[in-house]
């Protein structure tokens, strides 16, 4: 049975940085492009980043350079690391699975492209 379980949410200050986790089992997480997603409040699902099954990464444009998005395959676990984060990056986020092992389906965020999601994290960002 597929499961995702993020953890590593909270409540930090702007500037502050935090390290979601998404620990993955019934699959091997090394054959599997990986995405994380975050949904405010009174908005649309949004991509963040991506990885592929090589470990190519994507990031939307606004959050590359402050957003690391990585793997521990040996841990079966997918990581986004976030630093000087913003008010705006208060949203619930959620780790996703490609459909597709050994593929990397395009655009690497669109949400169609996963079919596998986590129960979310919490992250709050106070100004």
């Amino acid at each position: 049975q597929v499961q995702l379980v993020e953890s590593g949410g909270g409540s930090v200050q702007a500037g502050g940085s935090l390290r979601l986790s998404c620990a993955a089992s019934g699959f091997a997480l090394s054959m599997y492009s990986m995405a994380w997603f975050r949904q405010a409040p009174g908005k649309e699902r949004e991509g963040v980043a991506a990885i592929t099954y090589t470990d190519t990464t994507f990031y939307v444009g606004s959050l590359k350079g402050r957003f690391t998005i990585s793997r521990d395959n040996a841990k079966n676990t997918l990581y986004l690391q976030m630093n000087s984060l913003k008010p705006e990056d208060t949203a619930m986020y959620y780790c996703a699975r490609q459909r597709l092992a050994l593929s990397f389906l395009t655009p690497p965020l669109a949400p169609e492209n996963y079919n596998n999601w986590g129960q979310g994290t919490q992250v709050t960002v106070s100004s």
